[in-house]
C-alpha cells in the first residue's frame, strides 16, 4: 500500500483505531494535500511543491449539504456513526470557514445522529487564531498533535512549513483548560541520514513535562499503521507504547489510550 489522498469531501465511514465507526470530513482539496506540516510519516504523502497546484477548499454550503445527505443515508440504513471526524488531506483548521463548518456540523449532528461525537484531528499550528480555538472548544474530541517535547525532534518529524516555536505551541495548547486530547506519534528510524527515536528516556521525559503543563483531559499515543513518504521509518512495538503510557499515568494521572 502506498500513501494516498482522500478524493471526497465526505468519506467513509471507516473503522478508526482510536475513534470507532468514523464518518470523515475532508476540508482540504480532494486532489492535493494542503498542510502547515509536512510530516515524514503522513499517510497522504508529501506536500506538493509550492505553486504547483491551485488549492480549492470545498465551500461551507457544499460541506453542509453533503454531510446532511450522508447522515440521512446512514440513519435510514440504521448505521449512524460513532463519531464525525475532521481529518483528510492536511490540516482542517486551515479552511477559512472552519468555525462556521463546525457550527453547521454540530447542528446536523444534533438533528440527525445525536449520539455521535464530533472530533477534529489538528496539528496544533492554527491555535493562534481566536475563531479556530473557539470552534475547537465546541467539539467533543478536540485532538491536538504534540509529537515531542523537544523542538528539534518536532522539526525532524513534522517538517513545519514556515516558522514553528514549541514554547508558543505549548502556550496555545494550555488555553483549552483541559478540553483537549493530546495525540502523539511514536516511531524510530532514519530520515535523510539522521536517526529518529522519540521513545528514548530523554524524549519521553521532555514530552511528559509538557503534558504536565498542558493538562489535557487525556492522551492518545500510537505508531505507524500505513505506508509513509519517508521510507526508513519503523513501527514501535505495543510493549514499548504500553511502557510509555504507564510512565504518563504514573507521572501525571492522565488517561492514556494506546493504539499499536
Amino acid at each position: 500500500m502506498s500513501t494516498f489522498l482522500f478524493d471526497k469531501t465526505i468519506f467513509g465511514p471507516v473503522v478508526s483505531r482510536r475513534l470507532g465507526i468514523s464518518l470523515g470530513i475532508n476540508l482540504l482539496p480532494n486532489d492535493s494535500k494542503l498542510c502547515s506540516f509536512d510530516c515524514i510519516y503522513c499517510e497522504c504523502g508529501w506536500n506538493p511543491e509550492k505553486g504547483s497546484v491551485n488549492a480549492k477548499f470545498p465551500k461551507q454550503i457544499e460541506v453542509k449539504s453533503l454531510l446532511r445527505a450522508k447522515l440521512i443515508e446512514m440513519a435510514q440504513a440504521n448505521k449512524t456513526p460513532d463519531v464525525i471526524t475532521f481529518a483528510g488531506n492536511g490540516e482542517p483548521t486551515l479552511h477559512p470557514n472552519f468555525a462556521g463548518i463546525i457550527d453547521d456540523t454540530i447542528a446536523l449532528r444534533d438533528e440527525l445522529c445525536p449520539a455521535a461525537r464530533i472530533a477534529v484531528l489538528s496539528n496544533s499550528t492554527m491555535l493562534h487564531k481566536i475563531k479556530v480555538v473557539e470552534a475547537l472548544k465546541k467539539v467533543d474530541d478536540n485532538i491536538l498533535k504534540l509529537d515531542s517535547g523537544i523542538a528539534q525532534t518536532i522539526t525532524l518529524l513534522d517538517q513545519p512549513v514556515g516558522r514553528f516555536n514549541l514554547e508558543n505551541c505549548v502556550t496555545n495548547l494550555t488555553q483549552f483548560e483541559g478540553n483537549q486530547i493530546i495525540q502523539t506519534m511514536f516511531l524510530r528510524g532514519l530520515f535523510k541520514g539522521t536517526k529518529i527515536d522519540n521513545t528514548t528516556d530523554v524524549e519521553v521525559s521532555a514530552w511528559i513535562t509538557l503534558l504536565k503543563e498542558i493538562r489535557p483531559k487525556s492522551v492518545m499515543i500510537y505508531t505507524l499503521d500505513r505506508d509513509t513518504p519517508a521510507k526508513e521509518l519503523q513501527k514501535v512495538s505495543l510493549d514499548d507504547l504500553n511502557n510509555i503510557a504507564h510512565r504518563v499515568r504514573q507521572s501525571t494521572g492522565l488517561e492514556v489510550q494506546v493504539s499499536g
